[in-house]
C-alpha cells in the first residue's frame, strides 16, 4: 500500500498572533518576526528558539510586574543602593546592608530599624531596600507616620510582605493611634516584614507614643525577630550646605532654623 504524500499546511500569522494574545504571551507576540529572525541566524534547535521566546516573555513580564509594584509602593523618591554613600556615614556596616539587600529577612518576616538623625540617608536606605524586595517579587508599601487615618488603613496596611514606614517619631502619636499602632505591629508579627525609619533611640519610644506600656509591647513584637541599623554623623543636607559656605558648623545651622 502506498504511503500518502504528507502536505504540510502552513498556520496563518494572524492566527498564531490570535493564540499568543490568547495566551498572554504578548512579548513573543509582540516581537515573533525579530524573535524568529534572530533564531534563524544563529542556527538555533527548536529548543534553544523556545528556549529564547520564553525569556523573552518572562523579561516583559517581569518588567511589568516590577513597574506595578514601584507604583503601589508609593516610594516618595528613587533611590537605590548603588547610589548611597557609604564613605560618608562610616557607622553604617555596608556588608550588613548588602545582606538586608537580599531580601531574606522579608521572606522571614523580619523587623529592620533605621535609626538616626534627621538627613544621614534613612529614607534612601528605606526605599533601596524596598525597591530590591520589589524586585524580588514581594509586594511592598511605603507609608509615613505623619499621613495619619490609621484606623481607616490598618487592614490595608497588614497586607503587603513588606511595609516601610518612615519618618516615625517626627510627630507624636495620639494615643488612640498608639493603640492602633501595636494592633498594626501584631498583625504583621511574623507574617509580614516590617522597615521603620526615625530619628528617635527605641529608648525614646515610650515618649513618641505616649505610653511606656504601649510601646514596650510594640518593641517587644518589632525587636523579636529585627535587624537594627544605627547611623550616627551629619546630614547629607549639613554637608552641602558647608561646602557651599552657607553653614559653618551645627550651632549656625540651629540658629538658621
Amino acid at each position: 500500500m502506498a504511503r500518502a504524500k504528507k502536505t504540510e499546511q502552513a498556520m496563518p500569522v494572524d492566527e498564531l498572533e490570535g493564540m499568543l494574545t490568547r495566551l498572554k504571551l504578548t512579548a513573543i507576540r509582540d516581537q515573533l518576526d525579530t524573535l524568529l529572525d534572530q533564531a534563524a541566524r544563529a542556527d538555533m534547535t527548536l529548543r534553544e528558539a523556545l528556549t529564547m521566546l520564553c525569556a523573552a516573555e518572562v523579561a516583559r513580564k517581569d518588567e511589568r510586574r516590577i513597574q506595578m509594584g514601584m507604583s503601589i509602593a508609593k516610594f516618595p523618591c528613587v533611590r537605590m543602593l548603588e547610589g548611597f554613600e557609604f564613605e560618608a556615614q562610616p557607622s553604617i556596616d555596608p556588608k550588613l546592608v548588602r545582606e538586608l539587600a537580599t531580601s531574606r529577612w522579608v521572606a522571614n518576616g523580619d523587623t529592620v530599624l533605621l535609626l538616626g538623625p534627621p538627613g544621614v540617608g534613612k529614607t534612601h536606605l528605606a526605599v533601596a531596600l524596598g525597591r530590591e524586595a520589589i524586585l524580588r517579587g514581594y509586594s511592598t508599601l511605603l507609608r509615613a507616620h505623619a499621613e495619619g487615618r490609621l484606623e481607616e488603613k490598618l487592614t490595608h496596611l497588614a497586607k503587603p510582605k513588606l511595609l516601610v514606614i518612615d519618618e516615625l517619631g517626627y510627630l507624636p502619636f495620639e494615643a488612640n493611634a498608639a493603640h492602633l499602632f501595636f494592633q498594626l505591629v501584631s498583625r504583621r508579627y511574623e507574617r509580614g516584614a516590617t522597615l521603620l525609619t526615625s530619628n528617635r533611640s527605641v529608648a525614646e519610644w515610650g515618649g513618641v507614643f505616649g505610653d511606656a506600656v504601649v510601646a514596650t509591647a510594640i518593641l517587644d513584637r518589632l525587636l523579636h525577630h529585627s535587624h537594627v541599623v544605627t547611623i550616627r554623623g551629619d546630614s547629607y543636607r549639613l554637608k552641602a550646605k558647608r561646602k557651599s559656605g552657607l553653614v559653618r558648623d551645627n550651632t549656625a545651622l540651629a540658629a538658621a532654623t
